[in-house]
């Protein structure tokens, strides 16, 4: 999901990469959980995600959605994101001390936050949400030990990939008045990217996340 933001007036101005220094981190943090509240659908969750949720759980797709995940339409296609709950809307994986019962395998926005992505030709780049985390006397630390996630390199070109497939796919979807094939494409992507399991024992994630692109790929531009 992309917004239409001023980043003067949310960030303070610069753009990361993995390897820089940002004053984020939270040392002594004993976990007020407002970054964990109130974000209605926009905690996207894209296939890696999915992924690593699933294999830290060790469940499905449709044990996931009975009472963690919901879909909801993004730019017109069909999205996965974190439920919230409560009269308090807290995520669903926020535990009774307040604390991320996933933490290990948390979705990519939550391991970025108060981190942003903006993208630009065929690249991205981070920047800093300066009003999101209210906790004071933050200190600086490199921004790929912040985000923790292994081969962080593959990680980011997977998220390219993916980031820019969707707004291909996004094209096609503004550009016809047809139903049935707007319904086709975000059934098909939904399927495969999501519903379909990974096999977390003889390939890696990203293996079989470019197969599954391939194939979707071609069928993407059968409808072109």
């Amino acid at each position: 999901m992309e917004r239409e933001v001023d980043l003067s007036q949310i960030s303070d101005g610069k753009l990361y990469t993995a390897n820089d220094m940002v004053k984020i981190s939270c040392n002594d943090c004993k976990g007020c959980s407002l970054c964990c509240h109130g974000m209605g659908n926009s905690i996207i969750l894209d296939p890696y995600d999915f992924y690593q949720i699933e294999k830290g759980l060790g469940v499905s797709f449709e044990k996931l959605m009975e009472n963690h995940i919901e879909l909801n339409v993004v730019d017109g296609i069909i999205m996965p994101n974190l439920k919230m709950q409560g009269s308090e809307e807290c995520c669903a994986f926020l535990n009774s001390e307040g604390r991320c019962s996933i933490h290990p395998f948390r979705p990519g926005f939550c391991r970025m936050f108060p981190m942003g992505r903006i993208y630009e030709e065929n690249d991205f780049r981070y920047f800093l949400q300066i009003n999101e985390c209210p906790y004071p006397n933050k200190t600086k630390i490199k921004l790929k030990r912040w985000l923790e996630i292994p081969e962080l390199g593959r990680y980011e070109a997977y998220v390219k990939i993916w980031h820019y497939f969707l707004k291909d796919v996004q094209g096609i979807i503004g550009e016809t008045e047809n139903e049935a094939i707007v319904k086709n494409i975000n059934l098909y992507l939904l399927n495969q990217f999501y519903v379909k399991p990974y096999d977390s024992n003889e390939a890696d994630f990203y293996v079989q996340f470019d197969t599954r692109m391939e194939e979707a790929k071609k069928m993407i531009n059968a409808y072109r």
